[in-house]
């Protein structure tokens, strides 16, 4: 993945933190082999594709100097467990589209790659709107080559829900509660991280806890 990236990751104290952790690196590659690939930390990416040149040799005078939203006002609601054919969306959860998770990434996408400065601006707003029809802010569960058909995807779902997220979609599990329940989270941490490197290499450069 070229240039570096901006992800949220669930606060650690938060239930989601090791719920997530866990289907990652254990119960899914553990329950469907042929379809996980690398693993790697709980995230929401916020944006990718920029520049180191952007933070220079200061990336967490860079990212501090960002003015973040606070974490009350940033939602991160799970909606539902979907899959397409690219590698690092082989299967994820589907965050909802709310304004706080909107108004995140576009500040991520503004300062970060479009040039926009702390405003979004006309150009950060349509990459928005086609981020949002393309697949929108999401939460990956694995990264992996081999499509998952349908019945695949029912049998990840119900993996999900049985080890502890609550997804909107299911009207029998479904929580709205994002601050302390298993449907979702508030705020979290933002991590740098540069993603031009393997995967087996990834980890984060700087760090900046949504306060």
């Amino acid at each position: 993945m070229p240039g570096s990236s901006l992800w949220l990751v669930p606060p650690p104290t938060h239930p989601l933190h090791a719920i997530i952790t866990d289907l990652i690196t254990r119960t899914l590659p553990s329950a469907f082999p042929d379809l996980t690939g690398p693993t790697f930390a709980p995230h929401m990416t916020l944006t990718s594709g920029i520049d180191p040149g952007v933070y220079g040799d200061d990336p967490q005078g860079w990212l501090d100097a960002v003015p973040w939203p606070r974490a009350a006002g940033v939602d991160v609601a799970l909606d539902r467990v979907a899959t397409q054919d690219v590698f690092f969306r082989r299967c994820y959860l589907q965050v909802a589209f709310e304004d706080g998770v909107r108004d995140l990434a576009g500040l991520a996408r503004a300062v970060g790659v479009n040039g926009e400065g702390y405003e979004i601006g006309p150009v950060t707003r349509e990459w928005l709107e086609e981020w949002r029809e393309a697949f929108g802010p999401h939460v990956s569960l694995i990264y992996g080559s081999n499509p998952i058909d349908d019945q695949k995807l029912g049998d990840i779902s119900k993996t999900v829900e049985e080890a502890g997220v609550s997804l909107s979609s299911s009207s029998e599990h479904g929580s709205g509660d994002a601050s302390g329940g298993r449907g979702g989270w508030k705020g979290g941490v933002v991590w740098l991280m540069p993603t031009d490197k393997p995967i087996d290499e990834w980890k984060p450069i700087a760090t900046r806890t949504l306060d």
